[in-house]
């Protein structure tokens, strides 16, 4: 009996340790769990953290938008002139449609306008680019009558000038007469003026007196 007693002291832990000491042991798996839903906790609230920030730029990025849409208004209503007038019904407040559209038709008349611009431009490079031809041919004439004979520079008779005119107004009658109609006095102003378009330009009128004045001093001198 004794021996049986001192066997199962024998059999006691040794060095003060208590049956309970090796809990730890048991205690790590609920320790993991633990650990595990932290994890879990942390990765949920980074995914709406990161969902959170996305609406948030997504909701910034459409602000943005919006306000420059809105200044694209405001700017098109200050520098389009049929933008600043009133509405039809006098609000004074103009619709993105009624500005949109103005603005269409804004730009279409610039366009149409440059164009007639850009014609009537054409027509005034033509006009100066004949009347530099009528200088030179004039400077020429008078190059000329300086170069002439002693003879050609006495006083020229009053007649000659007459018959320069009435050949250059003979040459002008001709297409006068075949172009205006004198049916009405609406019709005859109309032919008279496209006649005056027609033949009445600087390049033409230069041929004619140059035509005219050649034959004059031909007859002149004969």
């Amino acid at each position: 009996m004794m021996m049986n007693t001192k066997i199962e002291k024998d059999r006691r832990p040794s060095g003060g340790s208590r049956p309970g000491s090796t809990s730890y042991l048991f205690s790590s798996p609920c320790s993991s769990a633990q650990n595990s839903d932290n994890d879990d906790d942390s990765d949920a609230r980074s995914t709406v953290s990161y969902r959170e920030r996305r609406r948030e730029a997504h909701t910034h990025a459409e602000q943005k938008r919006r306000d420059a849409i809105k200044k694209g208004y405001e700017e098109l209503q200050r520098i389009v002139p049929t933008c600043q007038q009133t509405d039809a019904l006098g609000t004074g407040k103009l619709s993105k449609a009624t500005v949109l559209q103005r603005s269409i038709d804004y730009v279409q008349f610039l366009l149409q306008h440059k164009a007639k611009q850009e014609e009537d431009l054409d027509k005034m490079r033509k006009d100066v680019m004949a009347l530099k031809i009528m200088k030179a041919n004039y400077e020429h004439i008078v190059k000329l009558h300086q170069s002439s004979p002693s003879e050609d520079k006495d006083t020229l008779p009053e007649e000659l000038k007459f018959r320069v005119f009435q050949q250059m107004m003979d040459n002008l009658f001709i297409p006068f007469n075949n172009s205006v109609s004198a049916s009405n006095f609406a019709e005859m102003s109309a032919s008279a003026f496209n006649w005056l378009e027609e033949f009445c330009k600087p390049q033409i009128l230069r041929e004619i007196a140059k035509a005219s004045l050649h034959h004059a001093t031909i007859d002149y001198r004969s």
